[in-house]
């Protein structure tokens, strides 16, 4: 079976001579270079949970049926005027101008209708639902859980380690997500604040054989597990940059968007990260009844878009947007009609917001059915199957063998082409088995690396200006088939934009990078 890889097979290991060159230095690591493809391996997601039961009425609009839409909710439906347009027949929320930019620049789309057979309106069993992946309650493993179980079955055991020094996932905030529940730990690391990663007492013990004995050999495990994981963390967002001032601080989804983008830019090797805004739970109050287009739920659309349009806005100028995609979900909409406080009560589908320079922009899926007369507190009908976008995103993001997703959910699958194939931030693309460079941190400050997979050839690698002009030759000499990661110290460069030159027998590839 052609196994592709999830999760950054990262570790760097033996170590080469050092070389020095016009004032820049490097380290030459490498490490035994896996057999997999490396097209997904540096792919990161972002999952934005809206917890309490998303309205998708009151933030996507099927603008084609606004009459119909005014019978059932007039007293909580914006005015039509008001709605943004992101096609003939489909608006956004008035307060969400950061995602219509995307939209427009091809870097949203929306999947309408999206949900599960025989819905379930309790918070509990609906999140349940969602985050395993599963109608089976006795399912207590999440979706991405059981992938990450399929490739590492014995953790936590083990684990950080030289091969994986990096937690694969984390959970913004002070709980993790179900999302990453594995059959005996959770492979999603909590994170509050990247720059203040807890130290909990190191601890050591000895198994004595009994019931006792493991569990606390468990515990240590698990403290030992996320001090070292609080240090990797720590040094890449230290190492990171941002440069997008678009990041409202008083925004705590954005504060968390940005801490992300430092990560990433700082090298950390995480695939996924997940992330919770709460408050969508709304039975009543709702809107403002003195002006529709505010209120609790217009707050809420507003963070989400500005926090998004802020950190893809990072994204493209640090040369990373090609390596991150998101979506937003939550586990029910709202019914068609309005309650009489203003509000909405528990109801079926709703549309899901994807996000990122790699999605495939447009409306996906037809718009909802509003009609003239709605009985039974009528929610929207699905149409897609939310574990079928789970699954698409495995399939077209990280490139993970239909055989093993199909193993991964209990019901047949469809995809749906919602992802478009993105190279990393590299300026010429290379066939199959190309060197996959990466630059990190990009944009730089001081040292940095350059990471590629070497083959047992000659390589010589420059460094260009921004016009393409030679500045100077950083390495000549024959390497082993690795991965390679090179450290150079880039301080007395001038700000601006740079590329290395990557030169073998086979490979001629350009890695733009950013000084500050």
């Amino acid at each position: 079976m052609k196994r592709r890889s999830f999760l950054q097979k990262g570790a760097l290991a033996s170590l080469s001579l050092p070389f020095v060159q016009n004032g820049l230095s490097m380290q030459a690591i490498s490490k035994k270079l896996f057999d997999v493809p490396k097209n997904a391996e540096d792919k990161v997601l972002i999952i934005i949970r809206m917890n309490g039961g998303n309205d998708g009425l009151n933030m996507v609009f099927p603008t084609d049926q606004y009459a119909e839409l005014l019978v059932q909710r007039a007293n909580i439906l914006i005015p039509e005027n008001q709605i943004l347009p992101l096609s003939s027949s489909v608006g956004l929320h008035p307060k969400m101008t950061g995602l219509q930019t995307l939209f427009n620049e091809g870097k949203l789309s929306v999947i309408q209708n999206v949900g599960y057979p025989e819905p379930n309106r309790s918070h509990f069993r609906s999140m349940d639902i969602w985050t395993t992946g599963a109608l089976d309650i006795n399912q207590t493993s999440g979706w991405l859980g059981r992938y990450f179980d399929s490739e590492f079955p014995n953790f936590p055991d083990d684990y950080p380690n030289v091969d994986f020094p990096d937690p694969f996932a984390i959970s913004l905030g002070s709980e993790v997500s179900t999302t990453c529940q594995g059959l005996m730990g959770n492979f999603s690391h909590t994170v509050s604040n990247p720059f203040n990663a807890s130290n909990l007492l190191l601890t050591s013990v000895t198994n004595d054989g009994t019931y006792y004995g493991g569990q606390i050999e468990y515990i240590s495990t698990l403290i030992n597990q996320t001090n070292e994981y609080g240090q990797q963390i720590s040094n890449a967002a230290s190492s990171g940059n941002s440069l997008s001032n678009l990041y409202d601080p008083n925004n705590s989804l954005a504060v968390q968007l940005k801490y992300i983008a430092q990560m990433i830019s700082g090298g950390l090797k995480t695939k996924v990260y997940i992330l919770n805004v709460g408050g969508f739970d709304t039975h009543d109050g709702q809107v403002d009844q003195n002006n529709l287009s505010e209120g609790v739920h217009a707050n809420l659309l507003q963070r989400i878009s500005d926090a998004v349009h802020a950190f893809q806005d990072d994204l493209q100028l640090m040369g990373l947007e090609q390596r991150v995609a998101g979506f937003t979900f939550s586990e029910f909409g709202r019914q068609i009609a309005s309650n009489g406080s203003m509000g909405t009560d528990h109801g079926d589908a709703a549309p899901l917001l994807m996000f990122g320079s790699c999605i495939s922009n447009g409306i996906i899926g037809n718009n909802p059915i509003i009609p003239d007369q709605v009985n039974n507190q009528a929610g929207v009908s699905m149409q897609i199957d939310f574990r079928d976008i789970y699954a698409s995103i495995l399939k077209d993001w990280f490139e993970v063998d239909p055989n093993v997703i199909q193993g991964l959910f209990e019901q047949n699958i469809t995809y749906y082409d919602i992802l478009q194939g993105c190279t990393n931030s590299i300026v010429e693309s290379e066939p199959s088995g190309a060197l996959n460079a990466l630059v990190y941190p990009n944009p730089s400050l001081g040292q940095h690396q350059l990471r590629f997979n070497a083959r047992n050839e000659h390589y010589e690698i420059y460094l260009l200006d921004s016009v393409g002009k030679m500045l100077y030759k950083v390495l000549d000499k024959q390497l082993t088939a690795s991965e390679q990661n090179l450290s150079f110290e880039v301080q007395n460069l001038s700000s601006g934009t740079y590329f290395y030159m990557i030169k073998s027998g086979q490979f001629n590839q350009l890695v733009r990078f950013q000084k500050l």
